[in-house]
């Protein structure tokens, strides 16, 4: 029975083709040849490049003159089983690892890094995996990891496509006790750069809302915006923001969250490198919670190379397509306004109104009116009153009741017999046609000729 084939030797004998079917070659043809077949590229069996250097195909041609197919098969490393790592960065790595199993090899090269054990980039990921491997550490266990296969897609520009989820997270101390807080994010899809992030007490539309004009705020605006099909997304505020902004909304399918797999790749990323690492006693507040996220994504994640990039980072990467973001434009000096939420009221008759419980007063003029009332959700301020039009009907504040007590109310003014302006009257209208139609003199005239005679 024939002994199969090693596939890598297949491979490198493909490679090699072009140069092994000549009988002959001249001399500087197998030069030439070479040149040739490192301006092709490949499918490299175990490996993401796609080019081969000359020194190698060389290496590969003469093994094959030597021994044939035989001289192809990749021979196995000769201190297989041993490692170059010093002891102290073999005693950092085991000790980080046992310390937290869910760690990445990303993050332990930075700790071991940080200790001062290696010099920064001297570190590959494959050393440190083949030694987590001897020591049978190599496994990973991520809480709720989600191996679900995404389907593949990547906008053409940054600014093209924004991807929006909300990742559930620990729980932490604040004012009110024991919270559980939510990680809202906001990601764009050509260069995986992190638009803006922040924990919140909620995943309200409201949450969602105030990342997402924090976001424009520093990006710029998106022209789609991919979000999840809850009740929070679809709710009538963000509905108007986007279409205001000239958003186009999307909505993935129920169950079906394909179109967000880079921004589910980054909750993977972040739940290993940041949640992994948090110490969540030691947080004081959402504030301080916030502040560690914002710095993880600045110095960390923003700055580190992207294998879906090509090997640039998400920053490098945002900044090569700034030509091709949406500015806000003229939509800046209005954006708080846009983000402001309209609610339709009717006026009563005392020119008051009511929301959330509490009272409000406004124009007089606009009693027994539907008008709409302006307010800031964030800070949960009543500004002003529009109709249902858009128009500003002006101001509104809280109602006080006793300083109207002294107020001087407002009263139409009366007027004399002799001021009141005659209009139009239907009657006279009708009496004045009736004289007319039979020539009968009016009672004034009857009266004049009476006098004369």
């Amino acid at each position: 029975m024939s002994k199969p084939l090693h596939p890598l030797a297949l491979f490198r004998l493909s490679v090699l083709g072009p140069l092994i079917s000549r009988h002959s070659l001249r001399r500087g043809e197998v030069k030439t040849l070479i040149r040739e077949l490192t301006a092709q590229t490949y499918n490299i069996p175990g490996s993401r490049r796609v080019h081969l250097s000359e020194q190698t195909i060389l290496r590969w041609y003469y093994d094959w003159k030597r021994q044939g197919i035989e001289g192809l098969v990749p021979a196995s490393r000769r201190d297989k089983g041993q490692t170059q790592l010093s002891h102290e960065v073999q005693n950092a790595l085991i000790s980080y690892k046992k310390d937290n199993p869910a760690r990445s090899l990303n993050t332990l090269i930075s700790l071991v890094e940080k200790q001062g054990s290696v010099a920064k980039g001297k570190l590959s990921r494959a050393t440190v995996h083949r030694f987590l491997q001897q020591q049978n550490l190599s496994a990973r266990i991520v809480a709720n990891q989600d191996a679900i296969e995404r389907r593949s897609f990547v906008a053409l520009h940054a600014g093209d496509i924004w991807q929006g989820d909300v990742l559930h997270g620990p729980s932490i101390q604040t004012q009110s006790g024991m919270r559980k807080v939510y990680l809202v994010s906001l990601m764009d899809d050509a260069s995986r750069l992190m638009m803006h992030s922040a924990f919140c007490l909620g995943e309200t539309a409201l949450d969602i809302e105030g990342v997402l004009k924090q976001a424009i705020l520093k990006r710029g605006l998106p022209h789609k915006l991919i979000i999840d099909n809850g009740p929070a997304y679809r709710s009538e505020s963000l509905q108007s923001i986007c279409a205001l902004l000239e958003i186009r909304l999307i909505y993935c399918r129920p169950y079906e969250p394909e179109g967000k797999g880079k921004l589910e790749r980054f909750h993977r990323t972040f739940r290993e490198q940041f949640l992994n690492e948090i110490k969540v006693e030691m947080i004081t507040g959402l504030d301080d919670l916030n502040a560690r996220l914002w710095a993880w994504l600045e110095r960390v994640y923003h700055r580190r190379p992207h294998a879906g990039l090509e090997g640039k980072t998400p920053l490098d990467r945002w900044r090569d397509d700034l030509v091709h973001v949406r500015q806000l434009g003229f939509k800046a000096e209005k954006i708080d306004d846009i983000f402001c939420h309209r609610i339709e009221r009717t006026v009563r008759k005392d020119g008051t109104l009511s929301w959330e419980g509490k009272q409000f007063e406004t124009a007089f003029a606009l009693a027994d009116k539907k008008i709409n009332l302006v307010i800031d959700p964030h800070t949960n301020t009543a500004l002003r009153v529009e109709s249902v039009l858009g128009d500003d009907l002006g101001s509104v504040t809280p109602l006080d009741k006793i300083g109207n007590l002294n107020r001087k109310r407002q009263r139409p003014q009366k007027t004399t017999g002799a001021s009141v302006k005659q209009g139009v009257n239907a009657v006279e209208l009708a009496y004045q046609e009736q004289q007319d139609l039979f020539d009968i003199p009016l009672p004034e005239k009857l009266s004049d000729k009476t006098q004369e005679q």
